[in-house]
């Protein structure tokens, strides 16, 4: 069939397969176009999360810049009748093709990673096929949780302690609009941690210790952002805040319990980019497209390829990973320059409906939107049929 791209809200509900090989492929090619040969890194790597964004391109880097055999977790849709399979899907079916082709290990199962029972069958994947793992990348982005006992646990994008109102912009009529952000309660703010918090990351690296697959002076990332002020009342200080808060909490605590066998727990706090979390969080468009104009015009811009690349290359491969005070690897450094905030600023207090041009760079707000997807890429053929 022929797939166009369908938007409903902050979502495409559909995907194109050669599109999302595209994507892959071209993530790959740049990480090839860096690498060292020789480098020291992890060569066994767990991903949790790895069919989109920051997991993706982890993985990406792990096996085409390392040579690291890979496995990966994800929680994916196979296409039914005429809906597409999610993009996620299709990044992971070319990811390990080209993984194939490249003489590289790579495996994949689908499913809840907060299960148990998928975390059993990484253990038995990763004791049958890879002895044990080196590196274990958290990556995992989800609305919502069921815990052992049934509950279910569902994260809201919300403030803390009062309602917020700033401008935000409306990606389907790209008109800058006001919007009121609601104050979480106890309760929800309690369930935004329990999905998005730390714990089922320290749930992970307790059961691949317990298991024996979890090498000594293994190391684990979980991703993070803090941002500006401007984003803070929603990000930062608000309910995903508080979750990011739990995981930078749950990383010092795992240094500790797991200090026998040299665990290194680190949270990398990474550049605001179009991702299909980030995409539903009111005011962060906005924030995204005026940030994308100003770093591009400074020559700073990075997307979650070269953002992953220069982590693995530049901070993952000393023998002293460097960190800030709180310990965290700071990969918004270019993002959080004064010069780059103090234009973000100017733009943020000047920019209307009339001037979104001069101000935001919307068009490549939307590119990266649509690549996620596989749309908008000049070499794949969109108006042929393709098996979905």
């Amino acid at each position: 069939m022929v797939v166009e791209p369908k938007v409903k809200g902050f979502i495409c509900i559909t995907a194109h397969p050669e599109g999302c090989s595209e994507h892959v492929r071209r993530q790959i090619e740049y990480v090839k176009s860096k690498k060292v040969e020789g480098h020291k890194g992890a060569k066994k790597v767990l991903v949790i999360g790895a069919s989109t964004g920051y997991g993706l391109a982890s993985r990406i880097c792990a096996a085409f810049g390392n040579n690291a055999a890979t496995l990966g977790i994800s929680f994916e849709k196979e296409a039914s009748g005429k809906r597409t399979a999610t993009p996620g899907y299709y990044n992971t079916k070319a990811f390990e093709q080209y993984a194939k082709e490249a003489g590289l290990y790579a495996a994949s199962l689908n499913g809840d990673a907060f299960s148990d029972e998928i975390k059993a069958q990484a253990i038995e994947k990763i004791r049958a096929d890879l002895g044990q793992v080196d590196m274990v990348i958290y990556s995992l982005a989800a609305p919502r949780r069921t815990d052992r006992d049934g509950t279910v646990y569902t994260s809201v994008l919300k403030t803390t302690g009062e309602d917020y109102t700033n401008k935000t912009l409306d990606l389907q009529k790209n008109e800058i609009v006001s919007v009121t952000i609601p104050a979480a309660d106890a309760l929800e703010e309690f369930a935004t941690v329990k999905v998005m918090g730390g714990e089922d990351w320290n749930e992970w690296i307790r059961q691949l210790s317990l298991a024996g697959v979890l090498a000594k002076n293994a190391v684990t990332i979980a991703y993070s952002y803090i941002g500006p002020e401007i984003t803070h009342p929603i990000y930062f200080n608000g309910t995903i805040g508080a979750a990011k808060k739990d995981v930078e909490k749950t990383a010092k605590q795992m240094c500790k319990e797991f200090a026998d066998q040299g665990l290194r727990a680190y949270v990398s706090v990474n550049k605001g980019l179009v991702t299909q979390a980030s995409s539903a969080i009111p005011i962060v468009p906005l924030y995204m497209c005026i940030l994308y104009k100003v770093m591009k015009e400074k020559g700073l811009h990075e997307g979650c390829i070269e953002q992953m690349e220069r982590l693995f290359s530049t901070r993952l491969s000393e023998e002293i990973v460097p960190v800030d005070e709180e310990g965290r690897i700071r990969m918004d450094d270019y993002e959080m320059r004064e010069d780059v905030q103090d234009e973000v600023k100017l733009a943020w207090e000047q920019v209307t409906t009339k001037n979104l041009a001069q101000y935001a760079d919307v068009d490549g707000y939307f590119e990266d939107f649509y690549h996620m997807f596989g749309f908008h890429y000049d070499n794949v053929d969109y108006t042929k049929d393709v098996e979905i």
